[in-house]
């Protein structure tokens, strides 16, 4: 990943609306939303969601998707997994076996120790 796509995904994910917008869609997996089930279930005005949702696209961060009257828009994964990689390239050195273990996020540890 070149450091400008980098940049642009957390550009784009720096706004509130946008990083739950991106987060519904990783829920809701290859199915995706289509803009009115994603401004309904987050309670956004349609015309403030579709400058979000151009925002999110042109970062690549969504893909859109033409169906009859409506859009549907899916998370784009594998540019979030290729972003982690590039966060966690070097990490160590190069030598991940040094590294600190990362802890689940505190909600999947919750759910497991349920």
């Amino acid at each position: 990943m070149e450091k400008s796509t980098a940049t642009a995904v957390f550009e784009s994910l720096a706004s509130g609306i946008r990083l739950d917008v991106y987060r519904l869609l990783v829920r809701k997996g290859p199915d995706g939303l289509v803009a009115g089930e994603i401004a309904g279930a987050l309670d956004i005005p349609s015309t403030n969601l579709s400058f979000h949702l151009k925002a999110l696209t042109q970062a690549r961060l969504v893909s859109v998707e033409q169906e009859g009257r409506y859009q549907r828009y899916r998370a784009n994964m594998p540019l979030m997994q290729d972003l982690i990689g590039y966060l966690t390239a070097e990490c160590c050195s190069g030598k991940p076996e040094q590294c600190v273990a990362v802890p689940a996020p505190a909600r999947a540890r919750r759910k497991a120790g349920s």
